[in-house]
């Protein structure tokens, strides 16, 4: 059951990043492209923690998932605080 889920919350993210993404295409919102980022990152993660709990479940990946989760929050700070201008 745990691995539907996960196969879900990986799905969901992915249909949200590239809703995102769509959307600064066609508008050239800036936020949108580090939202879009950020959610690409949660897929990373998400399809990470199926691997580590399911393909490897002897192996402790869970620095090596974590690391598209921090760099996707860090791209959507930035562009929340830096870039906020446009």
């Amino acid at each position: 059951m745990s691995t539907v889920v996960y196969g879900l919350c990986a799905l969901t993210s992915l249909l949200c990043s590239g809703l995102l993404l769509r959307g600064y295409r066609r508008s050239r919102t800036r936020l949108l492209l580090w939202s879009g980022l950020c959610f690409a990152g949660f897929v990373v993660k998400n399809v990470l923690l199926s691997v580590d709990l399911r393909v490897m479940p002897e192996r402790d990946l869970s620095i090596i998932r974590t690391l598209p989760v921090l760099i996707g929050l860090a791209l959507l700070i930035y562009g929340m605080v830096w870039d906020s201008d446009q």
